[in-house]
């Protein structure tokens, strides 16, 4: 980058270039395309190491020095008027799940991207180093954790999910280091505190919120805690034409008050924002046969953490209920805790007028699905900018987010780096 401009903000924002942005992610969604205009682009496959090469060749053309990371992170860098300072970091994942979109992930990523280079168009030169990741594996193969790119970057990632085996019996380290990470030094990709000023990741709603109250700017309160539980009902399976009602012990019926209960638990006298069962097993799942157990597994999601605590109590308490009513026995078992994640003040408040003097209606909501940026929370202050998804929809090959929005949200980004760079300069 050249010389810094005086001000860009005193003439009011600046604007990305809307049509090298939608043109790139374009370029993108052809790496893993399907016919019906979904994507499929797992991590560390053909496709996602061609999306990572082109997103490479984007981040040059931006004047960033690139390199790949041991956890296999793709990052590009430029310093500013003060080296010592923490870097401005943003980015998102290029990965997909199978049969998903065009959008979630790349969109933040190409954002970032675009913000790079427009600064560079500008001849603007920050005070603070920037930074680009493109975190690898973030939504998580079918043999492997999500997250993994931005969660060794917190220095959350450990030997035994490095010598976990995956599908074909190789060590994930393998795979890791096929892709260009270096599994023998990942304590390496991890950035010390103070590494970063703060970190920003833009990315498309994946719900309905912003589409039907006619925001263009998601500014986000912070992502979601989640409980995930497993409810066991154990009742006695028997022949469906010949044990009269009155004699049975339907473990199905006993889930079936479960399922309807949790779904009170996030209604108007609940105490969670969100709860889900996501999966029901049925045994021995004959048509004519008495269900003898029904395994649910449950989702309870929320900002805050009491929130969720209280929300497995009252599960608890209407399993015990449950049981004593149908004469089964219930067993509920915790397993995945993911404790909640609040976005950084600052940030929030800066997304926030940068919408505003771009004129773009903007409220704030909390995210319900995980993102790199609550694991870069670790490291330093995080925000996250969405943009809307037409329908709600993500994670299908219908994901779709309108391409003002995307510019949109862009523009925001970029504006909230600008203002970040002297609101997180240490005097300030």
């Amino acid at each position: 980058m050249m010389a810094l401009l005086d001000s860009p903000l005193r003439a009011g924002p600046i604007h990305v270039d809307g049509d090298r942005l939608t043109d790139r992610l374009g370029q993108l969604r052809t790496f893993g395309g399907t016919t019906d205009g979904g994507v499929t682009r797992p991590a560390f496959t053909p496709d996602d190491l061609r999306a990572r090469e082109t997103t490479a060749g984007y981040l040059r053309e931006a004047g960033l020095r690139v390199r790949v990371d041991e956890a296999a992170n793709l990052i590009g860098t430029a310093p500013g008027r003060r080296p010592e300072l923490g870097a401005l970091v943003l980015g998102s994942h290029l990965d997909t799940v199978r049969g998903g979109g065009a959008y979630d992930g790349a969109y933040g990523v190409m954002a970032a991207v675009e913000v790079v280079q427009s600064l560079r168009d500008r001849r603007v030169e920050l005070e603070h180093p920037l930074a680009v990741i493109a975190f690898a594996n973030e939504e998580g193969t079918p043999d492997t954790s999500p997250m993994f790119g931005s969660r060794a970057v917190a220095g959350l990632v450990d030997e035994r999910e490095l010598n976990a085996r995956t599908a074909d019996g190789r060590p994930f380290s393998e795979t890791l280091d096929a892709a260009g990470g270096d599994s023998a030094r990942i304590g390496r990709a991890r950035w010390p505190h103070g590494s970063i000023a703060a970190f920003l990741e833009a990315h498309i709603e994946q719900g309905p919120i912003l589409e039907r109250e006619g925001a263009r700017i998601g500014v986000v309160e912070g992502i979601s805690g989640r409980q995930t539980v497993e409810l066991v009902v154990r009742g006695a399976a028997g022949h469906g034409g010949t044990t009269p009602m009155d004699a049975r012990r339907d473990a199905l019926v006993a889930a079936a008050q479960a399922v309807l209960g949790v779904r009170e638990l996030a209604g108007p006298s609940g105490v969670v924002r969100v709860a889900t069962v996501g999966q029901c097993r049925v045994v021995p799942g004959a048509w004519n046969v008495i269900p003898g157990e029904a395994r649910l597994q449950i989702d309870l999601r929320d900002l805050d953490g009491a929130a969720i605590d209280e929300g497995l109590a009252r599960l608890r308490a209407l399993s015990d209920r449950i049981a004593a009513d149908t004469g089964t026995t219930i067993t509920l078992s915790p397993q995945q805790r993911v404790t909640p994640t609040r976005c950084d003040e600052r940030l929030r408040k800066l997304a926030a007028d940068a919408a505003d003097s771009l004129g773009h209606a903007h409220r704030s909501l909390p995210s319900g699905a995980g993102h790199d940026a609550q694991w870069m929370s670790r490291v330093a202050p995080s925000g996250m900018v969405f943009v809307p998804s037409r329908g709600g929809v993500s994670h299908v090959p219908e994901e779709y987010t309108a391409p003002e929005d995307l510019v949109a949200g862009a523009d925001v980004l970029l504006n909230v780096v600008l203002a970040g760079d002297r609101e997180f300069r240490p005097e300030g």
